[in-house]
């Protein structure tokens, strides 16, 4: 009897920490820890010994040992691999606005280790975003312009900078335990970089625990392509956390985007994840698969101490933009601190075609000033009735952010999961 006492003990323990990890971030242990750094302006990396510089265009490996300076913008050329060790270190010069492009049928290979990360970050001894350019990632999966191919120039060579094939499967390499800091440098008259941009990649490239903090511009940006992407973190970042266009297929899973309320971009605004199938209908061919996304378990937090001063001085924007043609499948995630948790494209009518087409079911809204709105429409009654429905398991709270998580607030290692029990908070908060 005894033996089974036990036993039903542990199976409730067990049951208890699923239920603790079912929305939002998952997992048994915090992931971040370890890997991740939520101090980057602390952080004392040392100086640089060797040059990256021009084109890259055999294979090449940098090692642990050196700390390399990554001067002007540097190309990994003819299909060459770009190897990088673990724990391996590369400074984006200020200067030169040093920028990492990966050509169309190159490789970028840096795998580093939970307990040995390869960082990226700026040379200033006053790091602030936007200080050198980021990773530039391109690949000749589809996208949905016409001709199959898209260019990422900005101030980069065009001939270098194009993106975009038939090959589904194709392989841009691993990034895997990597962070990058300060990256989104501004070109005047033109655009700002991503921290880590992501064109045309196939589904065999491997994108998995990867943070981008304190980015000028987006943290990820996926323009096209088909992509797995896991543990992604993005923190305090400029623009958007999370920017899908251009007809990308991605399944986002199990990451966090951390906003703060103070930092935004002027233009329209700043989201957690922005979901659009174009950047310009002209060039967009609607014949190939508009943007779709797949996120589960994804956990986006407004970080502000006082967010509800912060909603009313309008420092707060929504955490989720789903524009025109696009389609969004969102589960088991977190929104907390918002105003509203969802925006729609004011050009999406809402009929059942498109409410199919935007799912968003066992999420966890907290915090926010309204769950689902369209855009220039203040009229929310027929979207809260739709997705309040009790067949998609939606739940309401309005708990603090203290309460709502383990420990947000602690400055080496948050824990951004769900503190447990909070999944059952009552619905009745809409």
């Amino acid at each position: 009897m005894k033996k089974i006492t036990q036993i039903i003990c542990v199976l409730l323990t067990v049951t208890s920490m699923s239920a603790q990890q079912e929305k939002g971030i998952i997992g048994y242990s915090n992931w971040l820890s370890n890997w991740s750094e939520f101090k980057p302006h602390k952080a004392d990396y040392g100086e640089a010994n060797q040059i990256l510089a021009g084109n890259i265009s055999v294979n090449t490996k940098l090692l642990k040992r050196n700390v390399y300076v990554l001067q002007g913008n540097v190309y990994v050329t003819n299909n060459a691999v770009l190897t990088i060790e673990p724990g391996t270190l590369i400074i984006g010069d200020f200067q030169t606005k040093g920028t990492l492009v990966v050509t169309k049928g190159a490789q970028l290979v840096a795998d580093g280790l939970e307990t040995d990360p390869i960082v990226f970050t700026s040379n200033r001894s006053m790091k602030k975003a936007g200080d050198w350019g980021g990773i530039v990632l391109l690949g000749d999966a589809p996208i949905n312009k016409f001709g199959n191919i898209g260019s990422y120039n900005l101030d980069l060579d065009p001939a270098l900078t194009t993106y975009g094939g038939d090959n589904t499967l194709s392989n841009s390499g691993i990034l895997r335990y990597v962070r990058i800091e300060f990256a989104g440098k501004n070109i005047k008259g033109a655009d700002t970089f991503n921290g880590l941009t992501i064109a045309g990649v196939g589904s065999q490239t491997i994108l998995e625990n990867i943070m981008v903090s304190y980015c000028g511009g987006n943290s990820f940006a996926f323009y096209g392509g088909d992509v797995n992407a896991t543990k992604f973190v993005s923190y305090k970042s400029i623009n958007d956390d999370y920017k899908f266009t251009q007809g990308v297929q991605c399944r986002l899973y199990n990451s966090l985007a951390v906003r703060s309320s103070y930092l935004s971009s002027n233009r329209d605004g700043s989201r957690c994840l922005e979901v659009k199938s174009y950047e310009n209908k002209n060039e967009t061919d609607f014949t190939k698969k508009q943007t779709f996304v797949s996120a589960a378990n994804i956990t986006m937090l407004n970080d502000s101490e006082n967010i509800n001063a912060d909603i009313q001085s309008g420092l707060v924007k929504e955490a989720l933009y789903v524009a025109e043609n696009a389609t969004l499948e969102m589960k088991r995630s977190v929104i907390s601190g918002f105003n509203p948790a969802v925006l729609l494209d004011s050009k999406t009518d809402i009929n059942a075609d498109n409410l199919k087409r935007i799912k968003l079911e066992e999420m966890f809204f907290n915090l926010c000033t309204a769950n689902i709105l369209t855009e220039g429409n203040r009229n929310k009654e027929e979207l809260e009735h739709w997705y309040g429905n009790s067949l998609f398991f939606n739940v309401y709270s309005k708990t603090d952010n203290k309460e709502t998580f383990v420990d947000i607030f602690d400055p080496k290692r948050p824990d951004f999961r769900l503190q447990l029990g909070k999944i059952t908070a009552s619905s009745g908060n809409r």
